[in-house]
């Protein structure tokens, strides 16, 4: 349990740290927002079109080994983030970590089903509390880590390099296990409609999230809130979230009426983003934080629905790196959309009832995936 955690927390960081400092990095390097925001949309790229190598290579390499190499791949990018003042290095750390976290992310949903199949509600939870932990952590963090070394924002970034020498240091103290020769020859489930409807239900959350996590901050800073301001309401945006992340999969087995818990998160993660993009002024701070409830709870359900679709440990790591690859390579759009988006309508009210738009789609879906008997 304390490698799951500690090597969920190492998944968010590497991408959240660099919305307080976007602004920022932006202007220092003399990069557009369509630019800039390729430092998010291009590990969220990457967490989707590499994610179907995770089995084969837990079939090659055992599960844990494939776990420790991703977390050494994280953990050298985010060091080289010290050397970020060269936009296409910059970039470059970007994707890799995006390609550990597409590898890590499946495995890490079939370690679960292997160790924990009698508790997987209670085990998810935890699994998706330490991952909305370390992407909080990125967010409310890095500024004032920044401001201690100096105010340079390099090192603020490459301080998120501690968190993942410590988890490598763990697993790689962990036994290696093979698996079992008659998984080893299935393939992705890209045949099986149900498959599908989680996949599309993952990249709308997934895209939701990225393009929030880039662009929250700019559209509170845009009518007129100051910068601490709008930070302090994405920090209540990724902190009320950590219950939620808790709690939804817990619920979920719990009552087993998870696709309504999906859809009520929806719907409330439209009206807020609806408020955000036509009333930004009212109440921001408890807008944001329910909307941290609404996209908290449907991440963490997202996750659990693979533990629940399919029967062996590499079967759920099959989907899960289905429901990666279409999800994140569609939602790696989000941000880049919503930075053009705001770019050519000259404010962010505009892609916000985009996004709006998405979440009810979401709702939609959700209640599509009602438990099958």
């Amino acid at each position: 349990m304390l490698a799951l955690v500690l090597a969920a927390i190492n998944l968010r960081p590497g991408i959240t740290s660099f919305a307080p400092l976007i602004e920022r990095i932006a202007e220092a390097l003399g990069l557009g927002r369509g630019v800039v925001s390729l430092t998010t949309a291009l590990p969220v790229l990457l967490m989707g079109l590499l994610a179907p190598l995770a089995p084969r290579l837990a079939v090659r390499w055992g599960l844990e080994r494939t776990l420790v190499l991703c977390l050494a791949l994280i953990a050298v990018a985010l060091t080289l983030r010290l050397f970020g003042q060269q936009p296409l290095l910059l970039i470059a750390t970007a994707a890799l970590v995006g390609a550990g976290i597409a590898v890590a992310g499946p495995l890490l949903s079939g370690y679960i089903k292997r160790y924990f199949l009698e508790r997987i509600g209670q085990t998810a939870a935890w699994y998706s509390l330490s991952m909305a932990i370390g992407g909080t952590l990125g967010v409310v963090l890095t500024a004032p880590v920044t401001a201690l070394l100096g105010d340079r924002w390099t090192l603020g970034l490459a301080f998120w390099a501690l968190p993942a020498l410590l988890a490598l240091a763990f697993w790689l103290r962990l036994p290696n296990r093979a698996e079992a020769p008659g998984e080893q020859r299935a393939g992705l489930p890209w045949r099986e409609p149900r498959a599908w409807l989680v996949s599309l239900y993952f990249a709308l959350q997934a895209g939701l999230f990225y393009a929030l996590a880039t662009w929250l901050v700019a559209r509170y800073h845009e009518v007129g809130f100051s910068l601490l301001q709008s930070n302090a309401f994405f920090s209540g945006f990724m902190l009320i979230g950590l219950p939620s992340a808790f709690a939804m999969p817990w619920l979920a087995q719990r009552f087993g009426r998870r696709h309504l818990l999906m859809a009520g998160c929806g719907v409330l993660a439209t009206t807020c983003l609806g408020l955000i993009a036509l009333q930004p002024q009212w109440q921001p701070l408890l807008v944001c934080m329910l909307l941290g409830v609404a996209l908290n709870g449907t991440f963490s359900l997202a996750l659990v629905l693979p533990m629940y679709e399919a029967g062996s440990p590499l079967a759920v790591s099959r989907l899960t790196a289905m429901m990666l690859c279409t999800g994140y390579s569609l939602a790696c759009l989000s941000p880049v959309l919503t930075g053009l988006g705001r770019d050519l309508a000259g404010s962010y009210r505009l892609p916000f009832l985009v996004l709006a738009g998405m979440s009810a789609c979401m709702t939609l879906l959700a209640l599509r995936l009602a438990p099958r008997r």
